[in-house]
């Protein structure tokens, strides 16, 4: 039976807006309650730069992206907010009594009177290597996004890729799995310095198995994969034994969903009303990278500000008979609230 999960304000997307959107909706009381596909919060600052520098934070000179998701997830815990991760956001539709519901991928139900979509850029699938073959092992020896490192502890792993997110897979798995064997197409990495040192050291001690100038071409395997081929760029081929394979190439991101959901649609994100940052959907608000209007600037920043607007619109459709008093954290803290 699938889960159904209430909340006052249902935000889609747990990047860094989608966070602080929790920190200013506490503040006036209304429940949070987060959507993400990733399988941890912090979008794009996580999953693809967490040790990207960023520069245009008030009252931070610089900031590694990071380090800012985790001081949001600090800012925003005395309010509790839930999470759903590892899911996409499928299917809207609305009940009689006027509130939403918005079912994921692995069908839990959402239901809440408020929408926020802060979902950046849109849904961030995994860019797919082109294999043949590769869809028939998906879920069955393939995995693009690790939710649960236990789930590979003394198994035979195969990653690939030369960015973050494979660097830093493959020294964790280091310590879970029987085997970590990561094989990239070229001779250096792009990802972060010190991850690639980590990596090359843990070659060096026989605990990761460095594979490059090759890629995985092929994958083998009778109802679940059994073994990979792996071919050189000088042409020569192998093959070796695995229990999963893990391309780690980084994420893609498309509007997915969300765009048949009857929403006003601008270039290649969701139209809004610079008021409060409404859809043309009432109570379906739009943050961040996600929203198009004129002027509009992609920044976090910029996303900080429309969320602080869009909760005290989402208060007044919540709770029309309720007085609304802004007040200021320097005179009442959080707990004031």
């Amino acid at each position: 039976m699938s889960q159904t999960i209430e909340t006052d304000l249902l935000i889609i997307g747990a990047g860094p807006v989608g966070l602080f959107t929790v920190f200013e909706a506490g503040l006036i009381k209304l429940r949070c309650h987060l959507i993400d596909y990733l399988p941890q919060p912090g979008g794009q600052c996580t999953e693809i730069y967490p040790k990207k520098p960023i520069y245009d934070i008030p009252g931070f000179p610089s900031v590694l992206a990071g380090d800012l998701i985790h001081n949001l997830m600090e800012q925003i815990a005395p309010f509790k907010p839930g999470f759903t991760l590892g899911e996409r956001a499928e299917e809207m539709r609305q009940t009689e009594d006027g509130k939403f519901e918005i079912i994921t991928t692995s069908g839990t139900i959402h239901r809440a009177p408020c929408v926020a979509i802060a979902a950046g850029l849109g849904v961030f699938e995994p860019r797919k290597p082109p294999i043949e073959n590769l869809s028939n092992f998906e879920n069955k020896g393939v995995d693009y996004i690790i939710k649960e490192p236990e789930k590979f502890r003394n198994q035979r792993i195969v990653v690939a890729g030369g960015g973050d997110s494979a660097l830093d897979w493959s020294i964790i798995l280091a310590d879970i799995a029987a085997e970590v064997v990561l094989v990239h197409r070229r001779s250096s990495f792009r990802g972060a310095l010190d991850s690639a040192e980590k990596v090359t050291e843990l070659a060096h001690a026989g605990k990761i198995k460095l594979v490059t100038e090759a890629e995985v071409t092929g994958l083998h395997g009778n109802g679940k994969l059994e073994e990979v081929v792996i071919t050189f760029n000088n042409g020569e081929t192998t093959t070796h034994p695995t229990d999963y394979y893990l391309p780690l190439f980084g994420l893609s991101p498309k509007l997915g969903p969300i765009a048949d959901w009857g929403l006003n649609l601008d270039k290649n994100g969701i139209a809004v009303d610079t008021f409060d940052y409404s859809t043309n959907i009432p109570g379906i608000y739009a943050i961040g990278d996600i929203n198009e209007y004129p002027g509009k600037l992609k920044l976090i920043l910029c996303g900080f500000h429309e969320g602080t607007l869009m909760v005290q619109s989402a208060f007044k459709r919540i709770y029309p008979d309720a007085k609304l008093q802004f007040k200021y954290t320097t005179v009442n803290g959080v707990n004031g609230f």
